[in-house]
């Protein structure tokens, strides 16, 4: 009888996962269980309790693992590298989503909350009508959204390319959901779940179909059995008497599964139609979460199981790279909706965090990781502010209705200033040191077209931003001017969060970029 050998697991490292996924099922339960008018509390008190014991687990994990002699590990049975750039990412990760759950649980600014009270009423009826004007929202929002945190945090992790697809669509299939349950709007908001999931689907394929292609890659193995481990892929990369062209399609199709989530060019068309029609909040936590998530597997992929086969990919990367700033500075020109115009933001953000990507070292790794946190921070905050610019029927984000915000309500009006400006770079703040954080190791990487290409575009780029600059300070308040609402505590504390950490970060950056600089090394 053969003797069933169970993998080794280390329950500790794993414990940030288990947590978030573990209190997602509690949630389902909550829903069951606990009587209508209790469950935002306990819902949102539970979310919040498991990021905050997750990232306490991330932290004693860093503490343990990360050693002058260590890199971390490799647990359940292969499927999962505990490492610097997981850990970093993780506590990334859950960071902005507590950011973005306080966001979720706001309900002072409009009454209910940002959600749908029942997801199945018809919408524009008669009953739609009635529950955007009092009915509490669903809380089936916050078990939703710790799966899809519990999925990113394996998704940064995965050391195989089918844990990685499972934690893709454990992460996604939530967000697909999450992105139809708009309050007001609720068209708008159920064609851009459609168009998420209908795109998300697609891409999924593709990945799968690029794991099946490098599975075949890896086998011929000298000593080795076929695998989609990146131990597997990295040798095979140097030694595999396969054909390249199996290397090549497999790595392409790979990249465009990750590249659609990282909204990069020509993976990008859903991004402006969901980031517009998803409920606000959703929109901020997908604009922070859902990019470092994408950019982590990005970075461990290309890092740890393509590492020998960079020249190859570089050009067509880069290319990438290029055309997503390139579409996301010109196109965000155009836009006259202040969501579409933070999407094309995302969008070329991208671009730049592809050029750390690209740039191979130690430092390029470390600056991504800078970039990610940093811009996430932002990209709440800004949404935060969005959050509070409405009228009778909701959210007033058409920028004509934004002129003259600076005279009626100057504060809000200066923080969503501040904000702008981290976005084009302006120094002292986390966007100017986010983009030298990346376009200086791919400088010293001789990747000096791609840095040409991301100051241009951030000069085009400068020019929405400082367009909404001008129409909310230099406008006289019409008519339509709407009002900025009193923000709750929630929303008070996301939006303080966000705005202090881009100013601490572009003025003291060397904390956060150290941390990053320590984190730098690939467990392999």
């Amino acid at each position: 009888m053969t003797e069933l050998k169970l993998p080794s697991i280390d329950y500790a490292a794993l414990a940030p996962i288990l947590i978030m996924l573990g209190v997602a099922l509690l949630g389902v339960l909550v829903e069951a269980f606990v009587p209508r008018k209790q469950r935002h509390v306990v819902q949102l008190s539970l979310g919040l309790l498991a990021v905050l014991a997750s990232l306490v687990m991330v932290i004693l994990n860093a503490d343990r693992l990360l050693t002058d002699t260590g890199a971390g590990l490799i647990t359940a049975g292969g499927a999962v590298a505990v490492d610097g750039p997981a850990l970093f990412l993780q506590g990334g990760i859950l960071v902005l989503a507590a950011m973005s759950l306080l966001l979720m649980g706001e309900r002072s600014v409009e009454r209910g909350g940002a959600f749908v009270a029942h997801a199945a009423i018809t919408a524009e009826s008669a009953d739609d009508r009635r529950q955007a004007e009092g009915s509490n929202g669903a809380t089936e929002v916050y078990p939703l959204v710790s799966f899809a945190i519990g999925g990113m945090l394996i998704f940064v992790a995965a050391n195989d390319l089918l844990t990685m697809f499972i934690a893709l669509e454990v992460f996604s299939l939530p967000l697909y959901l999450l992105c139809a349950l708009a309050r007001r709007r609720r068209l708008l908001s159920q064609e851009a779940a459609m168009k998420y999931f209908l795109l998300g689907a697609y891409a999924s394929a593709f990945f799968l179909f690029g794991v099946a292609l490098i599975y075949g890659f890896t086998s011929g193995i000298p000593g080795r059995t076929a695998g989609v481990d990146f131990a597997t892929i990295h040798a095979a990369v140097g030694e595999s008497p396969a054909s390249q062209m199996l290397l090549f399609g497999g790595m392409a199709l790979l990249s465009i599964g990750l590249l659609f989530k990282a909204a990069a060019a020509p993976f990008h068309v859903w991004t402006p139609d969901v980031y517009q029609g998803a409920p606000t909040p959703v929109t901020g936590f997908m604009a922070a979460c859902t990019k470092v998530a994408a950019f982590g597997a990005l970075l461990r992929v290309f890092h740890v199981a393509f590492a020998g086969a960079a020249w190859d990919f570089t050009p067509v990367l880069g290319v990438v790279a290029v055309l997503t700033m390139l579409i996301g500075a010109v196109l965000a020109v155009t836009q006259t909706d202040i969501k579409r115009l933070l999407a094309y933001s995302s969008i070329a953000n991208a671009g730049y965090l592809l050029v750390g990507v690209l740039a191979g070292s130690s430092d390029g790794l470390s600056g991504t990781m800078f970039y990610l946190v940093a811009y996430g921070f932002t990209v709440l905050a800004a949404f935060a502010v969005v959050t509070l610019v409405r009228d009778a029927d909701g959210e007033a984000t058409h920028l004509s209705r934004w002129a003259g915000l600076g005279r009626r309500s100057p504060f809000f009006a200066g923080l969503f200033t501040f904000i702008l400006l981290a976005f084009a770079g302006i120094p002292l703040t986390s966007g100017f040191m986010s983009k030298f954080a990346v376009f200086a190791p791919a400088l010293d990487a001789g990747h000096s077209w791609l840095v040409v290409a991301g100051v241009l575009t951030s000069m085009v780029l400068a020019f929405p931003y400082l367009r909404v600059v001008v129409m909310m300070w230099l406008s006289e308040p019409g008519e339509s001017t709407p009002t900025v609402a009193v923000p709750g505590g929630l929303t008070s504390a996301a939006l303080m969060i966000g705005v202090l950490a881009t100013l601490v970060l572009g003025v003291v950056p060397g904390p956060l970029l150290d941390l990053a600089n320590g984190a730098a090394d690939f467990v392999r």
